[in-house]
């Protein structure tokens, strides 16, 4: 069945789950996949059994304001990132219908450039994902896309899901996916906002390289980095593309005695026990930070390293009584990424302990494989 493609929309990602082979489960050995996918039949057939019969049909109103009867949509995805994408794309290719909703609100919508994903290697974050939409509305007629927030979601008696979306409108769904990444609880430093993401970098891998060569970085040993592994990890990583690195331990003499026994003979990082009162950035045109110290020193790097703490952004764990890890994410069962939910999937940073563009690509294909043997023995 073919279902509106909805309004035109900029953003877009991606058959890059099917043209990127790496990706998409036909990479796991026939038999871990074929295993993987029996045990999911059965678990899915032994949950058909206690369902109730659901209705096929419900009333959708559209941005029209027309009120027309429609079947429900097979899947529901929260998220347009490349998580959400790639899920669509996977669907999409097995002829199952999806609404994906996209808020316009991105983790990386500071940055013009992306990197360490093949094939978009330093090029806008934005570019791809107008890229991968335009990809699927210009190849497949089953997935559409609403440019809107979902505020809340809900299991229905029947075994269904209810998504009821910033203009009110309700969509029903037989399966649910969460790409709806998480939000950064930034660290209550004066400044840190007008640099993060600027000159303040979470992952060295995806910033970085070019500020290689600079004079000296910082790394904020604050929050969850303020432990040895982190800190040290994040250090020895700026250490290769600066010629210092001080680790500011924010007041924490016990930190600061674990990490120079760490680094023994080390004449390249060092620390620093005083407190950071204030983060600055120079201009508007390089990365450079002034990181500002309790006595009144401020001490400028070509960079400075440091991770928030993270939130699963939305109510939808609430909502769905969904469970969350040690890691702050959402729990899932690997490798189709479901949840402790049945019917509901989890891709992308909101269930990403190690959060990258390229594993949310995969975690989507996955999912995507998982949903369409599910919604096929049903």
């Amino acid at each position: 069945m073919s279902v509106r493609r909805g309004v035109s929309i900029k953003s877009t990602l991606f058959g890059l789950a099917a043209t990127m082979p790496s990706l998409a489960p036909p990479t796991l050995t026939m038999r871990f996949y074929l295993s993987a996918v029996s045990h999911l039949f059965l678990a899915t057939q032994a949950r058909a059994c206690l369902a109730s019969t659901a209705s096929k049909v419900y009333t959708q109103s559209f941005h029209s304001n027309a009120t027309i009867n429609m079947p429900a949509l097979d899947v529901l995805i929260i998220g347009g990132g490349p998580g959400g994408l790639a899920v669509a794309t996977g669907l999409a290719r097995q002829l199952y219908t999806a609404v994906v909703f996209d808020s316009g609100v991105y983790r990386n919508a500071r940055t013009k450039h992306m990197h360490n994903v093949p094939t978009w290697d330093h090029r806008d974050p934005a570019d791809f994902r107008a890229k991968a939409r335009a990809d699927i509305l210009a190849r497949y007629d089953t997935i559409q896309f609403e440019e809107t927030k979902v505020e809340s979601v809900r299991r229905t008696d029947n075994g269904r899901f209810e998504a009821t979306d910033a203009k009110g409108t309700t969509w029903t769904g037989k399966k649910i996916v969460l790409a709806s990444g998480v939000r950064d609880i930034y660290p209550d430093i004066p400044g840190y906002d007008d640099v993060w993401g600027r000159g303040v970098y979470h992952c060295l891998f995806c910033d970085g390289f070019e500020d290689r060569d600079s004079a000296s970085a910082g790394v904020l040993a604050i929050g969850d980095i303020a432990k040895l592994p982190p800190a040290l990890h994040l250090a020895r990583m700026a250490k290769r593309l600066a010629k210092k690195v001080i680790i500011y331990t924010d007041g924490s003499k016990e930190l600061s005695s674990q990490l120079v026994t760490a680094l023994g003979n080390d004449t390249i990082i060092s620390i620093d026990e005083r407190r950071v009162t204030k983060l600055q950035k120079v201009n508007d045109d390089s990365s450079e930070t002034i990181v500002h110290l309790d006595d009144g020193t401020s001490i400028s790097h070509g960079f400075v390293v440091h991770k928030p703490k993270g939130q699963v952004s939305g109510p939808f764990v609430e909502q769905l009584g969904l469970e969350i890890n040690e890691m702050g994410v959402i729990k899932t069962n690997q490798p189709f990424y479901e949840t402790t939910v049945p019917g509901v999937f989890a891709v992308g940073d909101c269930a990403a302990p190690m959060p990258a563009v390229v594993n949310a690509l995969a975690m989507g294909a996955f999912a995507a494989g998982g949903l369409v043997a599910q919604l096929g023995a049903e």
